[in-house]
């Protein structure tokens, strides 16, 4: 490949020049099948915001880059991909502002962040692009919902819902803060809406189990169990004093304390608060109920680590165990969403029941003695039953077991585990999301279309709706693609529906159940059975769904026929390395990982996991240290840091400011010493006429001491890449090339091997030195540097020498010395003979290789 004309370090001229020669050669072309070994390395790909790329993105696209370029340099096969998370509310949002289509944002947005991330010189299969808002991508997305509704895995309900009245759309709990909207900070209310739920719990387990099969973060692996939140305990039957109410259910995993429960707690919106509340406490609760209703699952569990506040109903019920007489509560720190919605406090042996029972005058009777005697409250540790008739003295584990047997044999309990994790909301009142292929019929237009189908779901999907039963129809999947009809205004009804429901004419239609056609229902129906009135389902999927599965499109973009032939999904298989922030540890990855599974069990997969190795990038600071925002002023733009340093520069900072996984600062001062470092290399390569150095020669040997840099260079900086330690190899080079420095000539074959080594962070420096020095092909092609392990041992060593565990000296010794050496060698030292003079030597200490302690007396 030719290099530029430039005389000097020209960034501005030399980062075009080959990122045209990529873009025209299309090296970077991975192969669906190939000898060499495969690796695939994926990044989490972007939502493409009109703000553009921020400087956490090149971050850890960089690691990934650095790692493609340099497994290509070792003989692999390797897939590096990128595309775009592009449904969503922001595009929405400026389509409800400008009036121009969510797509045409969409697009303006994704030109302006290919634009950047080409400026980077990353290597991209640009061919495998992706777009999650393209139709011949979200047609697989509708298709595996379709999947997921045939295997029972979605349904619909009424769900209690953030409801935004300014955006008019429901919000996932993410996305209110403080109840407020993140997008605009908008006033959140809780509205009951018909939702689609996929029903992730149903996998609960398998998601746990998985985790031990994956290389990830010690840390992300305890979120996705927390968030998961598995544990084993029993469900309880309390009658409640008002029998026409029926019974309260509660679930425990300490049926042991029973016998010291002394108030019940139930979540605010439980179904019961109404009947339970008593008219002295009514606007009590009520108010309490609406305070409640502004908060946020997140708000209402971080707000558990402060003070306990709730509300006694006025109603009781009654303590299996011993009939005792229980208030019941309600507060905010019990989610509808975990077990049951109700629990059983007991005070003397749980911090937060505790701290509850004190505040509001409880009693707190205790039930578990502690093993090492103490009285404290509350005692949460094991020990031995007391004050619990039939159970005193068995250990508490034993009891736990006792008493949910007897629990059971009454008929009012039973061992059972409880997931925190609830069923996914799987639906968002907007626009610029996937449509459902579902038709809402009713009864007698299923029960025709089921005879005409056999892929509809063994159970029906069904709703009532203002007393009719209506019941969800999916669309034959060759009907697919289902696509967005051109709407008036992009506002949500107002009604709860989104802006779908002032289509008319793709709403209200004739559908054939047998082949997906359809006509609008304002025009005679068709001649045929297979014709049946229905009404198109208005949700749209949340942004989520795009993203469940987007590493699989990669395998094979272009394959009209399926979401990924089988061909490419056994060569590819799931990515080797996956990098990207931690914010996505739970959701993102839970929801991935579900689709997957459910995939996997459909046979349609060959792996269990889609993600074998997970790397979370660190945050970049602002240089003031803190978070970088636009409210803060302390932003660093990409594209500025390009035009003022060369992408090269950047790259290699990113990578230079620390381990990849720690939250660093941004430093203006720093990026100037790599900026420095590049020209230093530049320099000892080309002359001021642009030529090769005078120094370069292909005749020139390196001296001694750095042929055995060179060596170690080679061995860190790929020990060093394949454990992701990129500073370090940095580090090791600016060494290396320090030592070049000194030398008299320079050897054209080592400035060749240190190009191929710095291509990876710094490409177009490393292929355009590369081609001036005269290297064949480019520096991605050549085979990637070998060290040699004898060169790397040293024909000398350092001891440290003590007296009577004092350091007296040191000196540099042959490695071949004997301990009996090394002794004549101390005791002749000029720094050590004046204290060993005269003295008998009782005994000496060698660390060999490392120190002598003589010890004289």
């Amino acid at each position: 490949m030719k290099p530029t004309d430039c005389t000097d370090y020209d960034f501005l001229k030399i980062e075009p020049h080959w990122q045209s020669i990529w873009e025209q050669t299309r090296p970077f072309r991975a192969e669906n099948g190939s000898s060499k070994p495969k690796y695939y390395v994926l990044d989490m790909f972007p939502y493409p915001s009109g703000a553009g790329l921020h400087i956490g993105h090149p971050e850890g696209y960089t690691a990934t880059d650095i790692l493609a370029r340099y497994k290509r340099a070792k003989g692999f096969n390797v897939l590096h991909p990128i595309g775009w998370d592009a449904f969503g509310l922001p595009a929405e949002q400026h389509a409800v502002k400008t009036g121009t289509h969510p797509a045409s944002n969409t697009q303006n947005n994704i030109t302006n962040f290919r634009r950047q991330i080409k400026a980077l010189g990353f290597s991209y299969d640009w061919e495998r692009e992706v777009d999650t808002t393209d139709p011949k991508y979200f047609r697989w997305t509708q298709w595996i919902f379709l999947q997921l509704f045939k295997k029972g895995l979605a349904y619909v309900d009424e769900r209690p819902v953030w409801w935004c009245p300014e955006l008019r759309t429901v919000l996932a709990n993410e996305e209110v803060i403080d109840g407020k909207s993140e997008v605009g900070g908008f006033p959140v209310e809780r509205k009951n809406l018909r939702q689609w739920v996929l029903r992730i719990t149903a996998y609960a387990e398998q998601l746990l189990d998985g985790l031990k099969d994956v290389d990830w973060p010690d840390s992300t692996k305890r979120m996705q169990e927390a968030w998961i939140g598995r544990s084993e305990g029993a469900e309880v039957l309390f009658k409640l004093e008002d029998a026409a109410l029926g019974d309260l259910k509660i679930f425990t995993t300490r049926p042991d304390t029973l016998f010291g429960c002394t108030y019940m707690v139930l979540a605010p919106e439980h179904p019961l608060v109404p009947g339970l509340t008593k008219d002295a406490q009514r606007a009590e609760v009520e108010a309490y109920r609406k305070a409640t209703a502004s908060k946020s699952d997140v708000d209402r569990m971080s707000d558990a680590a402060k003070e306990k506040t709730g509300v006694f109903t006025g109603s009781y019920a009654i303590n299996p165990v011993n009939g005792a007489r229980v208030p019941v509560w309600i507060a905010d720190y019990v989610l509808m969403g975990y077990g049951t919605g109700a629990i059983m406090a007991v005070p003397a042996h749980d911090e937060r029941d505790y701290e509850f029972a004190q505040k509001y005058h409880l009693p707190t009777p205790r039930v578990i003695a502690a093993t090492d005697g103490s009285d404290t409250l509350p005692h949460t540790g094991d020990g031995k039953l007391i004050n619990s008739p039939g159970y005193d003295g068995l250990n508490w584990e034993d009891a736990k077991k006792k008493i949910t047997a007897d629990l059971a044999a009454k008929g009012i309990g039973k061992g059972t585990v409880n997931y925190k994790l609830r069923d996914w909301l799987f639906s968002r009142q907007r626009y610029w999301g996937e449509p459902f292929p579902i038709v809402w019929v009713g009864a007698d237009d299923y029960a025709r279309a089921a005879k005409l189908r056999r892929d509809l779901p063994t159970q029906p999907v069904t709703f009532v709706e203002n007393g009719t039963t209506l019941f969800a129809l999916p669309l034959p999947e060759t009907a697919l693609l289902l696509q967005l009809p051109d709407v008036q205004s992009y506002l949500p009804s107002g009604t709860g529906e989104s802006p779908l429901a002032n289509v008319p004419e793709w709403l209200e239609i004739w559908l054939n159940a047998e082949t997906g056609a359809a006509v609008p229902a304002s025009q005679p129906k068709p001649a045929g059975e297979a014709w049946v009135r229905g009404r198109r389902e208005t949700n749209t999927m949340p942004q989520w769904a795009g993203s469940c599965w987007y590493y699989l499109r990669y395998l094979d973009p272009q394959n009209a026929q399926t979401f990924a032939g089988q061909d490419a999904l056994n060569y590819w298989g799931v990515p080797d390395l996956y990098v990207g922030g931690a914010e996505h540890a739970v959701l993102h990855l839970l929801y991935a990982r579900f689709w997957h599974k459910v995939l996997f069990d459909l046979g349609v997969v060959p792996q269990a996991e889609p993600f074998k190795k997970l790397f979370h990038q660190g945050i970049i600071l602002g240089e003031d240290g803190v978070k970088m925002s636009k409210s803060r002023g302390n932003v660093v733009n990409p594209d500025d840091i390009i035009r003022t340093y060369g992408a090269d520069t950047l790259r290699l900072y990113l990578m230079f400011l620390g381990p990849l996984e720690a939250m660093k600062p941004w430093n203006p001062k720093g990026i100037e010493g790599v900026h420095r470092f590049l020209r230093k290399f530049w320099r000892e390569c080309i002359g001021e006429d642009g030529k090769l150095n005078s120094r370069v020669s292909d005749a020139a040997a390196l001296t001694a001491d750095t042929e055995k840099i060179r060596h170690e260079t080679i061995k860190k900086v790929g020990e060093d890449l394949d454990a992701m330690r990129f500073n370090t190899a940095i580090s090791q080079m600016m060494i290396y090339l320090n030592a070049l420095q000194k030398e008299p000539a320079l050897p054209r074959a080592a400035l060749l091997e240190f190009a191929q080594m710095l291509a990876p962070f710094a490409p177009h420096l490393g292929e355009e030195l590369w081609s001036r020095l005269g290297g064949t092909g480019t520096a991605m092609e050549a085979t990637w540097p070998r060290f040699d392990a004898a060169k790397l041992v040293a024909d000398a060593m350092t001891i440290v020498f003590q007296v009577n565990g004092k350091h007296r000296g040191d000196a540099q010794v042959p490695v071949a010395s004997s301990e009996a050496d090394l002794i004549k060698i101390a005791q002749e030292h000029p720094k050590v003979a004046p204290h060993v003079a005269g003295k008998a030597l009782k005994r000496t200490i060698y660390v060999k290789g490392k120190l002598l302690n003589l010890l004289v007396g």
